[in-house]
């Protein structure tokens, strides 16, 4: 049963289709049936026109991620086909960070989902597993026979501190990866003659849209975004 918040996507091919709603209302009653009942809420809905000269460009879809991450909600498709005939999108969707739900592949969701999702983009991760698995059976069996396994301990501060920097470096990049994504609503807010801090915080709270760790915006904290956009 579908709980939560949902982010629609649909994809038409040709400008005529994308006129006449041919494919499109299909897509959208597969979406119905697939909410049909339990607790959700569609927050936004993306369509891609592709005129068949960009096809490698897909900007709805990407405001459709973008939107899914500020909003917290999951990304829904029709049909798993419609994103992943091209492996550049299926990498652009393991890379976005956002769980996507195929109307097709009614149980696959969650951590199985992502997981799905990078198998449909490639095998490289399985092989790893493999590799890892390997590995560690082959270590095993060397101090099973004596070895000694493990090096110098005496460089953990460095490791410590090279792993604060890394960490640091990736909650960075999500921050101004999610201030990327509230620059258009902000913009948009902003067209609406909201111009202090306090009415774009207004404005974001009244769209729905939770602060980085949940609850409610604060003039601080939009001066945060603000600052990195």
């Amino acid at each position: 049963m579908a709980e939560g918040r949902y982010v629609s996507y649909f994809r038409v091919s040709t400008g005529k289709q994308g006129r006449s709603g041919l494919g499109l209302e299909a897509q959208a009653q597969t979406v119905r049936e697939r909410l049909n009942g339990g607790s959700w809420t569609v927050v936004g809905t993306f369509t891609e026109v592709e005129t068949g000269t960009a096809k490698r460009e897909r900007p709805e879809l990407d405001r459709a991620l973008a939107y899914c991450r500020v909003m917290g909600a999951k990304l829904i498709v029709a049909n798993v086909s419609r994103l992943t005939r091209n492996p550049d999108f299926m990498a652009k969707l393991v890379a976005a960070e956002v769980e996507v739900e195929f109307c097709d592949m009614p149980n696959v969701e969650g951590p199985v989902g992502t997981f799905m999702l990078r198998q449909l983009l490639s095998v490289a991760e399985l092989e790893a597993g493999m590799i890892s698995d390997r590995t560690r059976k082959a270590l095993a069996a060397a101090k099973a026979r004596g070895v000694k396994l493990g090096g110098d301990r005496g460089n953990l501060a460095d490791v410590a501190a090279k792993g604060r920097e890394i960490g640091l470096v990736k909650r960075q990049a999500k921050a101004n990866r999610r201030a990327g994504d509230l620059s258009g609503i902000i913009a948009e807010i902003r067209s609406e003659g909201s111009v202090t801090l306090k009415e774009l915080a207004d404005g974001l709270n009244a769209r729905g849209i939770p602060a980085a760790r949940g609850g409610k915006w604060s003039s601080v904290q939009v001066s945060r975004v603000v600052a990195r956009m």
